[in-house]
């Protein structure tokens, strides 16, 4: 029989049982013997699948093909630290579900961000929908097709549909059965996956993504995204100090990216030259490796590196926002955490960068616009991440004297989040630090500051305080002869 898939070997299976799922033989069928099985395009891990156990082959409850991804689905797509990163590439997706639900489940997950890239298109149908529209149309690079059909009118089906689809097709089969048998013999065939419905989003996610991963390039550091609801909230000074707070006291590598090109403060509150690390990256993403990127970046301490903004307005800051995706991917490369210290601005980039990253930080003064903006940041970002947890709240400079604030249960109970943190109105601590080139934990590691960026470390790492020594460079007594030298 003529099928268009490109070939898959499967000589694990070669002496297994003959499960005899096929359709019987009819009259001028070839010997049983003789069939060729389909063949779907797989990823190569396929030909090492568990072979079954000896004995009678029976649907076995304890076991479940996919459990390890189904269970590990949380942790693989918010993790702390390292991750292999679910990325899809610009292709199309067509889904073809049976169930209300997991048309529904299909529909959430076109819109998360991880499949920004790719073009989802879901509807009704199941596998006779998916065999009735590629009779007379090509097919995408992927398809994910749901039959709720027993294990010998499933097989049957896919075999149609293998007759219909173009070479090079990735398929994912999602099954109403937990079955061992019927899992190995869609492998055979060269299904790429398959998953046992109910699904959720985050499960059909991780499946698509798998197909899709690098495994020359698994490391990809998780990003952390700071923004300030409105000018002078103090959203760079909480994003440094909780960045230092990571590296310093909880010991993991980090990497500040300071985005803030015309106006970034990052070199200068770390006692650093602002050199034009962030700059040069954006005007070159695609010559971008590890070798480059180690030039443009200033280390700070044995743990934290800085990518400074030039904060120079000689220069008109046109760049395309894929530059800022391109660059972003390529730093989350080269360290466990990449904490981006964004302007209060809007516009394509920006809206790119807090939709793709994977934890995002408001940071608000205790005021109606503050409140206001931010509001509208975390209903944006809620639209667009609709299977992330919302972005955090922190309340800056609270408990400023003679200022009425709106209370932080009230704040909170408006946007509709707890405020995961307060920091405290300390303008002496904060002034003296600034002035030194210091980070809180430096300059006053017994305040309430200092606690507060610890346990913020805390929450947007998910680790624990590793009370490591501090490896902080000395730096100079006052920032103000670097500042003026340029």
């Amino acid at each position: 029989m003529n099928n268009a898939f490109a070939p898959q070997p499967y000589d694990a299976f070669e002496d297994d049982l003959d499960l005899d799922l096929g359709p019987p033989p009819g009259p001028g069928a070839a010997p049983a013997a003789e069939r060729q099985p389909l063949q779907f395009t797989g990823p190569q891990e396929q030909a090492a699948a568990p072979a079954p156990a000896p004995g009678p082959q029976a649907p076995t409850p304890a076991f479940n093909p996919v459990g390890e991804l189904v269970a590990g689905a949380a942790t693989a797509l918010t993790p702390a630290g390292a991750q292999v990163a679910v990325s899809v590439p610009r292709i199309a997706i067509h889904i073809f579900a049976e169930r209300q639900d997991t048309l529904a489940a299909a529909e959430r997950a076109g819109q998360d961000r991880r499949l920004s890239r790719a073009t989802t298109q879901v509807r009704l149908g199941g596998v006779a929908a998916a065999v009735e529209t590629y009779g007379h149309e090509p097919t995408p690079p992927l398809i994910v097709v749901e039959c709720l059909a027993g294990a010998q009118d499933l097989l049957n089906e896919i075999d149609h549909l293998a007759q219909v689809c173009d070479q090079g097709t990735k398929v994912v089969v999602i099954g109403p059965t937990n079955d061992i048998l019927l899992y190995r013999e869609l492998m055979r065939r060269g299904v790429s996956e398959y998953l046992v419905a109910p699904i959720q989003p985050l499960q059909l996610i991780a499946a698509i993504g798998g197909l899709f991963n690098d495994p020359a390039q698994p490391f990809v550091g998780r990003s952390i995204a700071f923004v300030g609801a409105r000018g002078g909230a103090g959203a760079s000074a909480v994003a440094h100090n909780t960045a230092y707070a990571m590296s310093e006291r909880i010991g993991a590598n980090t990497v500040i990216v300071d985005y803030d090109l015309p106006f970034g403060t990052a070199g200068l509150d770390f006692n650093q030259d602002p050199l034009n690390g962030v700059a040069d990256a954006l005007g070159q993403p695609e010559r971008l490796d590890q070798t480059l990127l180690d030039r443009m970046m200033v280390r700070c301490t044995d743990r934290l590196s800085l990518f400074a903004a030039p904060a120079t307005l000689d220069v008109d800051w046109d760049i395309a926002p894929d530059a800022f995706e391109e660059v972003t991917t390529r730093i989350r490369q080269t360290a466990p955490f990449v904490v981006l210290d964004l302007p209060h601005l809007w516009s394509v980039w920006m809206r790119r960068t807090l939709i793709a990253a994977d934890e995002v930080v408001v940071v608000a003064t205790p005021d109606l616009a503050s409140l206001r903006n931010a509001k509208n940041m975390m209903d944006l970002i809620r639209q667009g991440r609709p299977n992330d947890a919302p972005p955090r709240l922190v309340l800056n400079q609270v408990g400023v004297p003679g200022r009425p604030e709106i209370p932080a249960k009230d704040f909170g109970a408006a946007l509709g989040v707890h405020p995961s943190l307060t920091i405290p109105f300390e303008p002496k601590v904060f002034g003296a630090a600034a002035n030194n080139g210091q980070m809180i934990l430096d300059a006053a590691a017994r305040s309430k500051s200092a606690e507060a960026f610890q346990t913020l470390a805390q929450i947007v790492s998910r680790r624990e305080i590793a009370a490591l020594p501090s490896a902080r460079k000395p730096g100079g007594k006052s920032l103000f002869g670097k500042l003026f030298r340029r």
